[in-house]
């Protein structure tokens, strides 16, 4: 038995109990409205993740408008604590929630072996590998409780623009965080396709943002001259922390969703995250309200033909915005350019 399997016995006996003692759905109706209970638990505070939340909210506040129903939403933020997201899950349980909402892998997971008894449905949202991570049997099928939205990350293109922008580079650092599944998948694929093209790979990692930090100036001071990170919580939450370290070296970094961008990146490419909440909003009226089964609503993923371009950092690491442009274009569907914030709010 894997220790995979092994820890989610042990989590699904932790909270099992107060799931399967819930009896009753949550749902309630009168004369007027149907009201479901809907427990939606974000990972971390950071860009992408608070992106999707927020177009979760907005979008069920329409459908609200569109069906005549109620959604009574209980939204926690665990801030990558294990021990507060099993809590937090053990809540939603015990308030007798309709539907469970996973904001990251790591909150999936937590749901898939809580639920394993009660089998309260769950809506997952950014699971990067959803099938690798065994929270879904395939993305067609899902088989059990759970579905939801991915943001999957097409390696090889990001890698294409790396050489787009520099054919000539010799040595690229990865920076990621090793407890991310997220990272997992697309750090192996940029290795294999770095050393099949020839060029040295030098890896560093951190679990914190002062860890990150450490790592970043090592990457600098092994002399790479690109950094990619792919759709990693971790480094995403460090992101305003080491932008201006690479800048001040004029190093580009490549990263797999638009807020890092956002946070100063050089460059994001992937989802549309304000699509993905939509997405997984739709997702989850489709469950509560056509009475549809998760284990037969296939997992949605999106296009990752859109590059987003930090045009101050552009400037900053000595690149030609629209030189860089004109080199992308022709491997994404779109270019976006954005300017450092904390928020997207902020650039409203």
């Amino acid at each position: 038995m894997n220790l995979k399997k092994i820890g989610k016995m042990l989590l699904s006996a932790t909270i099992a109990t107060s799931l399967v003692a819930c009896g009753d759905s949550g749902k309630s109706s009168d004369s007027n409205t149907t009201t479901y209970k809907v427990g939606i638990c974000n990972y971390v505070d950071d860009a992408s993740l608070n992106q999707i939340v927020s177009n979760i909210e907005s979008r069920l506040a329409e459908i609200e408008k569109e069906k005549g129903v109620t959604f009574d939403i209980d939204l926690e933020n665990c801030n990558a604590d294990s021990t507060v997201l099993n809590q937090i899950i053990s809540n939603f349980g015990a308030n007798q929630v309709d539907l469970m909402v996973g904001v990251a892998t790591p909150v999936a997971m937590a749901m898939q072996a809580a639920t394993e008894d009660s089998q309260i449905p769950v809506v997952f949202s950014a699971v990067s590998d959803p099938v690798g991570a065994q929270i879904v049997e395939s993305l067609e099928a899902p088989g059990s409780n759970l579905t939801g939205t991915s943001d999957y990350l097409d390696t090889a293109s990001v890698m294409n623009l790396v050489l787009a922008a520099n054919p000539e580079i010799k040595k690229v650092g990865l920076l990621y965080d090793q407890g991310q599944d997220s990272s997992a998948a697309p750090i192996a694929e940029a290795k294999k396709f770095l050393k099949e093209k020839g060029i040295e790979v030098v890896e560093r990692t951190g679990t914190t943002t002062d860890e990150v930090k450490l790592a970043a100036q090592a990457l600098i001071e092994s002399g790479v001259e690109a950094v990619f990170t792919p759709t990693d919580n971790t480094i995403m939450t460090a992101e305003l922390s080491i932008y201006e370290l690479f800048n001040e070296a004029k190093i580009p970094h490549y990263t797999g969703a638009d807020s890092f961008a956002l946070n100063g990146a050089f460059l994001g490419y992937g989802v549309d995250y304000a699509n993905l909440g939509v997405e997984t909003a739709d997702m989850i009226a489709e469950i509560l309200l056509e009475g549809k089964n998760p284990a037969e609503v296939s997992v949605r993923t999106f296009d990752n033909g859109t590059a987003t371009i930090n045009t101050e950092t552009c400037k900053a690491i000595g690149f030609d915005l629209n030189k860089i442009k004109e080199a992308f274009a022709p491997l994404c569907t779109k270019v976006n350019e954005i300017t450092t914030a904390e928020s997207f709010e902020d650039i409203k």
